[in-house]
């Protein structure tokens, strides 16, 4: 049987495709391109209204590409609605989150199956052999109850991978790859016997052959315990993404956000002492039903003052179960205008940040060549363009020469090669 994994959503929920490939490929063709199949599974998502509409979406397209094809949904829009998708054509299976790594025992079953969300980690789904870049989740679920987001309800309460697993897993994964990203719902709240222990995750990890990258945290874990022990690590990549949400404490309150501006500002400022040259990006949300043009004013300066690497900003989306749900709506012509505004300091933000690094050797991990144009991340999350046509998980040491595309093009100083479980360069 020949079937297509589609994925829609978050580094989590694209650590689960990846389980599930490695699960079904044993007895199955599996594919991950939008093509003729006999089976589609799909994972969807849920955060924004949005969304949720593609993941209906995509069910069109699937049919387009076969109109006698069977396809399961699972994931964070049907744990929210699994009706929205039993009446559509060739659905032969409804799943919500749990029990994904049990995914192979729904093929050829009819109806819904929504289980109770697990309360204890589920290690059933397991990544041995991926790309250039890995995907190790270390937790699933959240506490935090933020007053727009739906994701607690729809992923439960927050519970931890065992360390024993995650590194059981990651030092499969560094045999193939050279990048491993830990990803989770809600990384911030990783735990060793119900006490937060990321540090004691990245010590564990430091000799691991390959670069170690955090995925979205809360800024409360940025500690200096934490730092320090990343600060030693040979592998690590100094790339902080830390969701902000709102440059205005009203409006962080009302988010039910448990920090303030003072609270976010002095957590980077400990950050730049450790690593002088990282990527610090983040999260905000534009026009959150509370937000006025004052609220938002402050949070345009605040974003100024922090000279954030990068900005994903994105408008805010009514969830049902969320404290906000019935809140007015704010005007769509003034989101879009601040989004405007938000675009422009996001531009110039980043232009500065890829010009400061002009000059400043970088490990770059090939993704792709085209054109005798070969492209890749660096540690701190640039886009890096080098001449030549160099094989996809090669490692290059390069110097930046001048902002180029998104990124910055740059010369080759070295090729990587793994000795002695760390990159060294020849």
């Amino acid at each position: 049987m020949k079937i297509c994994l589609l994925n829609l959503g978050c580094k989590v929920n694209q650590y689960e495709i990846d389980g599930m490939f490695e699960k079904l490929s044993k007895h199955h063709l599996v594919t991950e391109n939008l093509e003729f199949a006999d089976l589609y599974i799909v994972n969807t998502c849920a955060v924004t209204r949005e969304a949720e509409k593609k993941s209906r979406q995509i069910i069109s397209k699937i049919n387009k590409v076969n109109s006698d094809a069977k396809i399961i949904i699972c994931g964070c829009a049907s744990e929210n609605d699994p009706e929205q998708f039993l009446d559509k054509k060739n659905v032969t299976v409804v799943l919500g989150n749990a029990h994904k790594g049990k995914i192979e025992d729904y093929i050829g079953l009819n109806g819904c199956y929504l289980d109770d969300l697990p309360t204890k980690y589920e290690d059933d789904l397991l990544v041995t052999n991926v790309r250039t870049r890995g995907y190790v989740k270390i937790q699933d679920g959240c506490n935090s109850f933020c007053s727009y987001c739906i994701i607690p309800f729809l992923r439960g309460r927050s519970r931890s991978r065992s360390l024993k697993s995650i590194l059981m897993e990651a030092k499969r994964l560094s045999k193939t790859c050279k990048e491993i990203v830990l990803t989770g719902i809600n990384v911030s709240d990783f735990r060793i016997d119900n006490k937060k222990a990321l540090p004691e995750l990245l010590r564990a990890l430091r000799d691991l052959p390959c670069r170690i990258r955090l995925s979205s945290m809360e800024v409360s874990v940025i500690t200096d315990e934490l730092l320090e022990v990343a600060a030693n690590m040979p592998n690590f990549c100094p790339h902080f993404h830390l969701s902000l949400q709102s440059g205005c404490d009203k409006v962080l309150r009302e988010m039910n956000r448990k920090y303030t501006t003072a609270d976010f500002f002095g957590k980077v400022e400990k950050i730049k002492k450790y690593f002088k040259n990282a990527c610090i990006s983040t999260d905000v949300i534009v026009g959150f039903p509370t937000e006025n043009d004052d609220d938002f004013e402050k949070t345009l300066s605040f974003v100024k003052k922090m000279k954030f690497s990068d900005i994903h900003y994105f408008a805010f989306s009514s969830r049902p179960y969320t404290r906000v749900e019935n809140l007015s709506q704010l005007n769509g012509g003034v989101i879009r205008a601040r989004e405007r505004e938000l675009e422009k300091i996001k531009r110039e933000c980043n232009l500065e940040f890829r010009s400061k690094n002009i000059g400043v050797p970088l490990e770059v991990l090939i993704e792709k060549s085209t054109d005798d144009i070969s492209e890749g991340l660096s540690q701190n999350y640039i886009r890096c363009y080098v001449g030549g046509n160099y094989k996809e998980n090669t490692m290059l040491r390069v110097m930046p020469t001048e902002v180029y595309k998104d990124g910055l093009k740059c010369e080759v100083l070295s090729v990587m090669t793994k000795r002695k479980k760390q990159l060294t360069s020849e």
